[in-house]
């Protein structure tokens, strides 16, 4: 059996066709965003088309990696954004701070906050009957059993069934137990400790929470409401979870509000921003999204508010201490990636507005290039996650000045709208860019609709998308979702469109045909070397963006429904095509 794959790293005009970046560096790192794109595949780009000193733009900044970018190539920047959350974030990776200030600040604010909570982590060691400082808690949810209605510990059920989720059954009436079932309460189930009696976390039956009266704390009394895509997709009124506040534990929920006021109350403003920085950080993984595995823990998916049926309360002092380490590696990291380009990463000239991407307040042809990555469609709802973290600072988000399209049917955010803002914000691009210069915008999506939508957009704002230069960005993901069912549904690479102003550019494009289409799929699979579905998928809409047909009925099902008609298999080891034998 040979494994297919594609050629794809010949140079052209000195950039791949194929940028393969992983998501390890420090600043990828130092806090969580949706979508972000790797500080390493931007990079390259910035310096093919940005003359030295030249400025850079980004319209759709989000948590600012273009800023980074620019910042470590010497390239001035200009970010701005409609997310609250993302103006934070990018903001905060610009403002590079004296590690041993903000180290003693750190360690200040913890111990002030630890003063103003007590022993909220305090809990007796098992081994010497003596106290230990908690590390972890796991936490299980109560089902209502569908036989007896009786509540069922779902993680005692599912120890009993030794960690086999089929065999799971009521200890009272033996009827089978899901995570489908009714939730009606959370027991702690097991403590990890550290005591000065073991060098190692000593793992014990978990002692019952502290009583804490949370009702006079200043916590963000944000709710999640019904309006919210992600309410419906995460199935919030089921679970009961509509605040913010109801994500945390009573301990948990105590210990932030303590270290956000002490981080308030810090003078220097530059320090206090970043440790806010590496505060929010933290907020997610002390929340019950952390989910919890008998082999590891999985974190949390930042892309919904899914609580598992076990999740993790994780010591938010050690959490806290632990991120504000990160966020310093992330400055050095950034320092070191320009100091190795003869940059000193501290003074290049860089900034960050809320403004919308439509309404850019720039003057004419005064940027050298812009390199950016909208909302995919669909794909995420930025500014509804983003209030897990907009809670607890100052604003939120404009959700009507929001480029997505709604999945719900009746709203106002729909694939028209999506297009007109796409198109302007084109166009605003188009309008600041200098003689020569160029645009750069990353996308992805499984939908050729959608495709077409960006196709079109580009074309009415003027641009030509420079056919020889579309780059296949790879940042090393893999759907799971795709694995299990033997050919992915959803797309898992994107594409980098660099474009050109070109006057008479029209928005008409010739339709393929199907023979077209599946000639065009047979020749691409043929090449060698290995490739996943989605590569295909993309190899095929660059094929098309190339010779200029219609996208708009290129669906990765589309693209892989030749394959499979063709004998061809995915191996679930690797995500990789096969060719039938």
């Amino acid at each position: 059996m040979q494994t297919m794959g594609l050629q794809t790293m010949s140079n052209i005009g000195g950039m791949a066709e194929e940028i393969v970046v992983g998501r390890g560096d420090p600043a990828y790192l130092a806090h969580a965003y949706l979508t972000k794109v790797p500080v390493p595949a931007i990079t390259p780009f910035i310096e093919a088309y940005c003359p030295p000193g030249g400025v850079v733009v980004d319209p759709f900044a989000g948590s600012g990696m273009t800023g980074v970018a620019a910042r470590i190539t010497g390239r001035q920047v200009r970010l701005s954004d409609i997310s609250v959350l993302g103006r934070h974030i990018g903001s905060n990776y610009l403002n590079m701070v004296e590690g041993h200030e903000f180290t003693s600040s750190a360690q200040a604010v913890i111990k002030r906050a630890k003063d103003a909570v007590g022993k909220i982590y305090e809990v007796p060691c098992s081994g010497c009957g003596g106290n230990g400082q908690l590390a972890k808690t796991v936490w299980s949810v109560l089902v209502r059993c569908a036989g007896c209605e009786k509540p069922v510990n779902y993680y005692h059920s599912l120890e009993a069934a030794e960690w086999s989720k089929p065999k799971m059954v009521c200890p009272h009436c033996s009827a089978h137990i899901s995570s489908k079932l009714d939730r009606v309460g959370e027991q702690p189930v097991v403590d990890y400790v550290n005591c000065a009696c073991s060098p190692t976390q000593r793992e014990q039956p978990a002692v019952a929470a502290p009583s804490i009266d949370v009702d006079g704390l200043d916590f963000p009394h944000v709710e999640i409401t019904p309006d919210r895509e992600m309410y419906r997709a995460s199935a919030l009124g089921k679970s009961g979870y509509t605040t913010v506040a109801s994500f945390y534990s009573p301990r948990n929920l105590r210990t932030l509000v303590a270290l956000r006021d002490e981080i308030r109350a810090i003078e220097d403003r530059a320090l206090s921003q970043k440790l806010l920085f590496a505060f929010t950080a933290t907020l997610t993984r002390a929340s019950k999204r952390y989910q919890w595995s008998h082999k590891r823990p999985l974190n949390a998916a930042n892309q919904n508010y899914y609580i598992a049926p076990v999740f993790y309360e994780w010591n938010v002092f050690e959490l806290f201490e632990r991120k504000t380490t990160a966020v310093l590696k992330a400055d050095d990291w950034i320092r070191t990636q320009a100091f190795t380009r003869n940059v000193d990463a501290d003074t290049v000239p860089a900034e960050y507005v809320t403004e919308s991407a439509a309404e850019l307040s720039l003057p004419d042809a005064s940027v050298d290039y812009v390199f950016t990555d909208p909302p995919f469609g669909s794909n995420l709802f930025y500014a509804d996650m983003a209030l897990f973290q907009e809670g607890w600072l100052d604003g939120f988000t404009d959700v009507g000045k929001e480029a997505v399209i709604d999945r719900s049917t009746g709203t106002k955010r729909t694939a028209g709208r999506y297009e007109a803002l796409l198109t302007e914000s084109l166009k605003q691009c188009r309008r600041i860019l200098k003689p020569h210069g160029r645009i750069s915008m990353v996308f992805g999506n499984s939908s050729g609709k959608i495709w077409a939508v960006v196709q079109r957009a580009v074309a009415a704002a003027g641009l030509r998308i420079e056919p020889e230069k579309i780059a296949i960005l790879n940042k090393g993901q893999r759907s799971v979702k795709g694995l299990a069912s033997g050919f992915e549904d959803v797309a898992t690479l994107d594409l980098v469109l660099t474009m050109v102003p070109q006057d008479d550019a029209e928005a008409s494009f010739q339709q393929p045909t199907a023979e077209a289409v599946a000639a065009a799929t047979r020749e691409l699979v043929g090449a060698a070397g290995p490739a996943s579905p989605s590569h295909l998928y993309l190899e095929l809409l660059r094929r098309a963006l190339r010779e200029g047909w219609s996208v708009a009925d290129l669906d990765l099902q589309t693209a892989t429904a030749t394959l499979l008609d063709d004998g061809w298999s995915i191996d679930p080891k690797t995500g990789l095509l096969v060719e039938p034998e």
